[in-house]
């Protein structure tokens, strides 16, 4: 397993032992969303804040997506769909571990939700990443959510404590839920699950205030670190903004000195 704990420490803090991923792979969903028209500079920014890793599609990484800056971790995503399919729920993989490994990524990703009407079949590309991700010692992280006609409520503890066993269950080396609202539910989801969990950033939040208070108490109850796209990219100031949740993250500052670093 040596090769696949080197990759790990190059997209994880080995001092802290948690990460800050920015996704940036809604390109395929959504399309050039705000954030993402010129990738060289947004990586650029995200770089300069001092993420660990940057998360996307294996066209922006073939295309050139790095500007200036140190290096970075790299995690190609191997799953796609669209808002504008019939079934947005629904993910196919549209790239290998093979590719990834030949692209020089430190970890693939992959997107799977439960409920969905597909589910069956993402699992099933879930296990066969998995077996490769095991033959090739690339770490996996994967983004699992429960999506579907029958799913009340995504965010509800049970869901996702559900979600994020799964995950570790079919051998992600991380796993990413989102955050279901409050320390002492996402520490039940946490406990349940074997891997390190980080929290997705999900749609813009109104203010700083609600990023940094949802990340500092997500910390609280047992998160590793965070995988927060929009909150980040499309804030006026990426560079500072992964700077503040990284000094969070890394450094167990508290909401308020994620604030001041923000108008600093």
């Amino acid at each position: 397993m040596m090769g696949k704990r080197i990759r790990l420490e190059r997209i994880m803090d080995r001092n802290s032992g948690r990460t800050v991923i920015v996704p940036m792979d809604h390109g395929v969903s959504e399309g050039p969303i705000t954030g993402l028209s010129d990738m060289r500079e947004t990586v650029s920014k995200i770089v300069a804040g001092g993420a660990n890793a940057i998360l996307m599609h294996k066209g922006i990484v073939t295309a050139g997506h790095r500007g200036s800056g140190r290096d970075v971790g790299l995690i190609i995503h191997l799953s796609a769909g669209t808002s504008l399919s019939p079934d947005p729920n629904a993910k196919e993989l549209v790239c290998t571990v093979e590719e990834a490994v030949k692209l020089g990524a430190d970890a693939v990703s992959i997107h799977i939700n439960l409920g969905a009407e597909t589910d069956r079949q993402m699992l099933r590309q879930f296990g066969l990443v998995s077996e490769k991700c095991q033959k090739w010692q690339m770490p996996l992280v994967a983004m699992m959510y429960t999506r579907g006609k029958n799913i009340k409520n995504e965010f509800d503890a049970k869901n996702v404590a559900h979600a994020a066993r799964a995950g570790a269950e079919l051998g992600a080396d991380i796993v990413k839920v989102p955050y279901t609202g409050n320390p002492e539910s996402f520490e039940s989801v946490v406990n349940g699950c074997p891997v390190p969990v980080v929290i997705a950033g999900g749609p813009r939040m109104e203010s700083e205030n609600e990023i940094f208070t949802v990340v500092e108490n997500a910390l609280k109850a047992g998160a590793t670190g965070l995988s927060i796209g929009r909150n980040a990219f499309q804030y006026p100031h990426p560079d500072k903004m992964i700077a503040a949740l990284s000094k969070m993250v890394h450094e167990n500052i508290t909401a308020d000195g994620a604030l001041d670093i923000l108008k600093s």
